[in-house]
């Protein structure tokens, strides 16, 4: 008889519980990519081939325009950043670790109005130009800020974030061994960082370039606001200036396509190559002492991008707020406010509660299939949120319909719209964006939670739902409230998915300042736009304190 006990397995009933309940989830949440994808062979009565042979071949262009762009500057100013901070020593590097996070808290389409405002012929540079040197209009060239080198510009401050992150915590991981044999075989820091340290956080790296392209193709305020025709800004024109749907959701399906081929690009980047370290040596890395032209030269790098992608904004809307400001300040004012936060707060819930289910399934079910239906319900985040809209609306849609037309046939009573158009439906949406963003969390939390918890429960006589609410949830706390409050800001900066879904007169701080843009009412709109900025420094405070607690030694930020 063998001295070790076997393992206790759950009941059957909870298990199969779970595992229905955890794929009936996934399901659910994958359903409006599902609409859209089969929707792409409708038949659009003649529509798509007009669009074919017109703005299709734009909206292609412009797209793959912003791709390239984007990965070029945001990959350059994220890498850069994330190699100053983490292997050289400066003076500021302490503050800029933390501070070259704040990008993060604006939305690209709220930097779009502020530099349009800024830059535009009748702003303030153009006009102290004129005034000084006595130009006229035809006197002189300035670069248009609504193009699409503006819109690149634009994306990539509030994107390299993602580059920046990963790839930071990709450099601070690296074995200080491998760092070491460069320096002896006579490499400097420049040939160091070419040959060892980026290959080695190639992965890291590339999963945050990959987040900064998928943020780019779900962008609408910018690409719209600056006339720049996209897959997203052609999907919400088709839907409701031309009123068809199906064509629509082969936009859509479309833009899904690009989505694909920038995961499976940053999955091949990889190759076959092995970037584990087989060395234990990971002591605090010893960085480059930096003085004089180099250190001058690493700090204007690390300065520039917080102060055009967070400080110059922040400062403009703040003047603006409070010498301009939106006209409806006061009771309509919080109107706004509170949809927004009542939008984003029960989104949060929702998007926390899914995601306990799902990382609870996927640990307690020896089963792979709570795991994989994990891995559907997350494929949300990587959906650009105007495709998230068009595929909850098809299905709901014809729902409502068949809903309303059995009732008229049996009954003579119409239903109307009842789901279409509602806070349930944007809810929804919400839900299936940036259910992944709560997900992690949860998983990132139970991962720490020692499996010995459950056996021990298991023996006290606790079934699933008691373990759950009595060990899981007390140590996940901080997961918990780290997930929905990414969930919150996430929901609270939602452009796209919020104006096609939102119900009739209901408006949120981002439809807000997006209606007051695009009647060119800037100044208005900064008291919306700043409100969503400084709600969205929160997240980027929580991210710096995590980074601060997980790198080793004795480098505390502040």
């Amino acid at each position: 008889m063998s001295a070790t006990a076997p393992r206790r397995r759950l009941p059957v009933s909870g298990t199969t519980l779970l595992t229905i309940g955890t794929l009936a989830l996934a399901t659910l949440v994958a359903l409006p990519i599902l609409a859209v994808a089969l929707n792409l062979f409708a038949d659009s009565g003649g529509l798509w081939g007009e669009l074919a042979a017109t703005v299709l071949p734009t909206y292609l262009i412009n797209t793959v325009a912003l791709l390239i762009g984007v990965g070029l500057l945001a990959g350059a100013m994220g890498t850069g950043a994330a190699w100053l901070v983490s292997m050289c020593e400066f003076p500021g590097r302490r503050v800029f670790e933390w501070a070259l996070l704040l990008p993060f808290a604006a939305p690209a389409y709220v930097l779009a109005y502020v530099y349009t405002d800024l830059l535009e012929f009748a702003g303030p540079i153009q006009t102290f130009l004129r005034d000084l040197f006595g130009w006229t209009r035809h006197d002189y060239w300035f670069p248009a800020i609504r193009s699409t080198p503006g819109a690149i510009v634009m994306l990539s401050l509030v994107v390299y974030p993602y580059v920046y992150l990963l790839g930071r915590a990709a450099f601070v991981s690296q074995s200080v061994a491998a760092l070491e044999v460069s320096r002896t075989l006579g490499h400097g820091p420049w040939s160091s960082f070419f040959r060892v340290a980026l290959p080695l956080a190639r992965p890291g790296v590339a999963a945050g370039l990959a987040l900064a392209l998928m943020e780019t193709l779900a962008d609408f305020g910018t690409v719209e606001f600056f006339g720049v025709r996209t897959f997203t800004t052609g999907i919400y024109r088709t839907w409701f200036l031309r009123g068809s749907s199906e064509v629509a959701a082969q936009l859509a399906s479309i833009l899904m396509i690009f989505v694909v081929a920038v995961m499976v690009l940053e999955h091949s980047s990889r190759g076959k190559a092995r970037f584990a370290s087989n060395t234990g040596r990971f002591l605090p890395l010893p960085r480059h002492q930096l003085k004089g032209l180099k250190a001058t030269i690493a700090i204007t790098a690390c300065a520039l991008p917080v102060f055009f992608g967070f400080a110059l904004p922040g400062a403009i809307l703040l003047d603006l707020t409070l010498t301009k400001g939106d006209p409806l300040l006061g009771g309509a004012f919080l109107g706004f406010v509170g949809n927004s936060v009542m939008a984003a707060g029960l989104a949060a819930m929702l998007a926390v509660a899914a995601a306990m289910i799902l990382g609870y399934g996927a640990r307690m079910v020896t089963s792979p299939t709570p795991r994989i239906a994990a891995r559907m319900a997350s494929m949300g985040y990587a959906i650009p949120g105007s495709v998230i809209a068009v595929g909850v609306l098809i299905p709901l849609a014809w729902f409502d319909n068949s809903l309303d037309r059995f009732m008229r046939d049996t009954f003579d009573v119409s239903t109307g719209l009842l789901l279409t158009g509602s806070i349930a439906a944007l809810l929804f949406a919400y839900v299936v964006r940036f259910l992944a963003v709560a997900y992690n969390a949860v998983d990132a939390g139970l991962t720490k939670v020692t499996p010995s918890m459950d056996g021990v429960a298991r023996t006290l006589g606790h079934g699933l739902g008691s373990t759950l609410a009595r060990i899981h949830v007390p140590l996940l706390r901080g997961s918990l409230l780290s997930g929905a409050l990414l969930v919150f800001v996430d929901v609270m900066k939602e452009l796209p998915a919020t104006l096609i879904i939102r119900p009739f007169n209901f408006e949120t701080l981002a439809t807000r300042v997006y209606r007051l843009a695009a009647d060119e009412r800037l100044a208005e709109a900064s008291t919306a736009a700043l409100a969503i900025v400084v709600v969205g420094v929160v997240p980027v405070l929580v991210l710096s304190r995590a980074i601060a607690r997980s790198r080793p030694g004795d480098d505390q930020a502040p």
